[in-house]
């Protein structure tokens, strides 16, 4: 995977709309957990059983070492992490309520990666290549096309989860590199910005539209499917997309077909809400499988 590896704070409960004027609020919980849609989504795969590496790039300070240790103690590769002396590691402020939050990041090494620092090597030994935060990997976008060509000419299968383009530009090469993504992963704010479904899939990809409780959907050119959504109580929304994505490779690369690949996908974006954080509740592949 080729994603952004940053810890979120996660701060739930009292008024989380802040007030300046120096006005102090008390809120009920404040924690540092495994953040970065990248970061999530490897966890969630290791979690499934997936042999799973993270190729990233994180600051030499607390919060990069806090990431690769708990990255490794989660069952992820980090040998493909470089450590950057200069920049500090990204983070990302989440004030959660639920299925609903407010993010604030700081992009730091976010943004820094780059085609160069990728060993290609490693892009070619995969199975599959998921790249995460399109839109925060700006030095990463234009080294991407040759990456995944590479990786489709090795075999393997390809996948890109936009997440927010914090500009609203929309594009940013995104246009060129859509043919060579096998399933791009969304939700359906996303969709619309990108020009609908439809649009979409007239670039050869096929789009996974995720919906929340309300499931997710799957159009590409043979059709559409649809899932619903195991019933959960929701603590923390915070990475549920991103561990619905590791959901849906890992059933890919375990050869289901694509209905069960989506509803394996929904049963793990929806177990992960269970906790605070993006990993602490991400399900095994027996938990995913037995939730219905």
């Amino acid at each position: 995977m080729l994603g952004d590896c940053n810890p979120d704070l996660i701060v739930r409960g009292g008024r989380l709309e802040p007030a300046f004027g120096q006005v102090e609020q008390l809120v009920d919980e404040a924690r540092l957990v495994i953040g970065g849609s990248g970061a999530i989504t490897a966890c969630g795969a290791a979690k499934l059983g997936v042999q799973t590496a993270l190729v990233s790039l994180v600051g030499d300070d607390h919060f990069g070492r806090f990431m690769l240790e708990a990255m490794a103690e989660n069952a992820v590769d980090v040998s493909g992490c470089i450590t950057d002396e200069e920049q500090p590691t990204g983070v990302t402020v989440v004030l959660t309520r639920g299925d609903d939050r407010a993010i604030l990041t700081a992009p730091g090494t976010i943004s820094a990666l780059s085609g160069e620092q990728v060993d290609l090597g490693q892009v070619r030994r995969a199975r599959h290549l998921h790249v995460s935060s399109y839109y925060l990997q700006t030095r990463l976008q234009p080294a991407l096309p040759d990456l995944m060509a590479a990786a489709r000419a090795a075999g393997a299968s390809t996948s890109l989860d936009t997440n927010w383009d914090p500009s609203e530009r929309w594009d940013s090469g995104l246009t060129d590199l859509l043919p060579m993504v096998g399933h791009l992963f969304c939700n359906e704010q996303e969709a619309d910005a990108l020009g609908g479904a439809d649009h979409i899939v007239r670039t050869g990809t096929s789009v996974v539209i995720k919906r929340g409780a309300r499931g997710a959907t799957l159009v590409g050119r043979g059709g559409t499917l649809e899932s619903s959504a195991p019933t959960v109580e929701a603590v923390d929304a915070t990475g549920a997309g991103d561990s619905f994505d590791a959901g849906f490779i890992a059933g890919l690369l375990a050869g289901r077909p694509a209905d069960q690949c989506l509803r394996l996908a929904c049963a793990c974006g929806a177990l992960s809400t269970r906790a605070l954080g993006g990993t602490a509740a991400q399900p095994t592949l027996a938990e995913a499988d037995g939730c219905w």
